[in-house]
């Protein structure tokens, strides 16, 4: 952080976790890189959980116990054979320890059970498809033998998605699966395989004009939090968000044409930029989450590179309503958008002042001073990409709007400052957790008429739970709306105890009538919620198309979606699970 601890500092776990470990898995990221909250951040804890330094002396449970490898492969031999003879045995694996690591995603209630030595929903085997054709050829078998099949890509969902309810298969694609297959700087596309990660797809933009052998640089524009450990395929089938998507677009914005691999054969679009043949089939695949079939290629759009055109901006606002309406005129001024756009409420406000290290310095002076009150100001931050004139035209009427409410320019420091962590932040959840103080978020779609109602219903049964920080800001903006996330850091001494308290915050979501997710997916997690939002006549459109694709029921099964609970397991579904 940006000022070491002056006085008592927690003693954070900062050893590389024993291989093959609980904590090598429940670790978010590389092992020697870390975010811990900075001084000013841990005195606010101690102060809102009433804790006090010698609770933060010894972590409680860091996991450091091996996985040992004793749950039984429930799957014939002569299965095992012929995944065998058509991959070669270097990618079939079996051992408990690489099955855990491709059902466990990064979800804190996954964090939790492996701290808890707690291994339940994984495959008998994890396969490594070299390419479409293996993928083809597993896809079949496993119709024909009813054997469920599951897909891994990056491991950071948050949803639960990746578990294998009912065992059988997971597919890991990011060892062969990971390639360029073609670049059309005419077309502006690039075109890969799943497992390809973030940054790799990054650099090979970034460095085109040297790997790929254009004659321009490129970027994708997508950079979701978890970009340093997603992959492209996780990104196309959960409908992801980069937090650059105000500019560039969510996923689905991006996306060209897929190929998947169903059990009712190969389904393929075309490379068009749009088209009216009836009803888009791009659309029906992205956000089905493995329950239709396995991506094996997406083609998606580039964006010219010119990071020169950044142009950063941070704004304080009085009060949140001056902020909210700044931002809606924003969005709605049609001179453009900003690429990242990030507005806080008074209570994430005053966190941020502390995480970014603005707290105590001449910035927070001057705003006390000309009266931007603690825990009543806003902050605001973001900036700008593309073209050099475009890039200054946004954010001089970003300002002039800002100016309209009263809101002071803040410069670009905060948001410097935000952007060095951008990726970062979820590295303070597993500090944390080892001290069982938790931290996590969830996050939903509303509309600037139904804003404040979610805003104020949702976080009024967050502080329903004594001693409870919750932070809300509002990010990947619309003209008609944006997406609202809340982040909550409570003491909390058990997984049933997160459990319920996020359970009753995904009810209120509901309740005060948001989508239940904007970007992070559904999964298990959220699929017993799914049915209530869209109707039951409406989510039958989904359950006929998994009935076609997928007629045996065999990919991705046990509530992905809501498709495959019964009555009785929703809104019980982490319960019925662990049994």
């Amino acid at each position: 952080m940006s000022h070491p601890y002056k006085g008592f500092e927690p003693k954070w776990y900062t050893d590389k976790p024993p291989e093959k470990s609980y904590r090598s898995l429940l670790r978010w990221g590389r092992w020697d890189d870390y975010k811990h909250p900075n001084e000013r951040l841990y005195k606010l804890m101690k102060e809102t959980f009433g804790l006090t330094d010698k609770d933060f002396e010894s972590p409680k449970t860091l996991g450091l116990d091996i996985i040992e490898d004793n749950v039984p492969v429930n799957m014939s031999q002569e299965h095992i054979n012929f995944f065998t003879d058509i991959l070669g045995k270097e990618n079939v694996k079996k051992d408990t320890y690489t099955r855990t690591s491709v059902s466990y995603g990064k979800t804190l209630y996954d964090s939790l059970r492996l701290r808890e030595k707690l291994i339940e929903n994984i495959p008998d085997l994890v396969l490594y498809p070299r390419n479409h054709e293996d993928v083809v050829k597993i896809v079949n078998y496993c119709d024909k033998n009813k054997i469920p099949v599951y897909v891994f890509g990056g491991g950071s969902s948050v949803c639960r998605g990746l578990e294998a309810v009912k065992n059988g298969v997971s597919l890991d694609m990011r060892p062969h699966m990971n390639k360029v297959i073609k670049i059309s700087e005419k077309n502006h596309t690039i075109t890969v395989q799943p497992g390809m990660q973030g940054p790799e797809l990054e650099n090979f933009l970034n460095n085109a004009d040297t790997l790929l052998g254009t004659d321009k640089k490129y970027t994708c524009g997508h950079f979701p939090q978890s970009f340093e450990y997603s992959s492209v395929g996780g990104w196309t089938v959960t409908r992801g968000a980069g937090q650059n998507s105000t500019y560039f677009g969510k996923i689905e914005d991006i996306v060209i044409s897929q190929k998947y691999v169903t059990p009712s054969g190969v389904i393929e679009t075309k490379e068009f930029p749009a088209a009216a043949t009836g009803p888009d089939l791009d659309q029906i695949m992205m956000g089905s989450e493995g329950t239709f079939g396995i991506l094996t290629e997406v083609t998606l759009k580039i964006f010219n590179y010119m990071p020169e055109n950044h142009r950063k901006f941070s704004f304080i606002f009085r009060n949140w309503e001056d902020a909210k309406e700044a931002s809606r005129e924003i969005m709605q001024g049609q001179f453009g958008y900003p690429s990242v756009f990030r507005l806080s409420d008074p209570e994430e406000t005053d966190v941020a002042m502390k995480l970014y290290g603005i707290e105590g310095t001449f910035i927070d002076k001057l705003l006390s001073v000309r009266g931007y009150k603690p825990m009543e100001r806003c902050l605001m931050l973001g900036f700008t990409d593309g073209e050099k004139s475009f890039t200054k035209v946004v954010k001089k009427n970003i300002k002039k709007i800002c100016r309209k409410y009263k809101a002071m320019y803040t410069t670009g420091y905060v948001t410097s400052n935000w952007e060095k962590g951008r990726f970062k932040d979820p590295y303070m959840r597993d500090d944390l957790s080892d001290f069982n103080v938790m931290l996590d978020t969830l996050e939903c779609t509303v509309n600037w008429e139904n804003l404040e109602e979610i805003h104020t219903g949702v976080r009024k049964y967050c502080h329903s739970r004594k001693n409870t920080i919750c932070m809300t800001h509002m990010s990947h903006f619309y003209p008609q709306g944006c997406n609202l996330y809340f982040i909550f850091i409570a003491k909390m001494n058990t997984k049933e105890e997160y459990r319920d308290y996020q359970y009753g915050i995904l009810d209120n979501i509901q309740k005060y009538g948001a989508t239940m997710s904007h970007h992070h997916g559904i999964g298990k997690m959220i699929g017993p919620w799914l049915e209530a939002q869209t109707g039951k006549n409406e989510l039958d459109v989904i359950r006929a198309l998994k009935n076609h694709f997928d007629p045996n029921g065999i990919m991705n099964p046990g509530g992905t979606l809501g498709l495959d609970l019964e009555e009785n397991m929703k809104k019980n579904f982490i319960n019925k699970t662990a049994e």
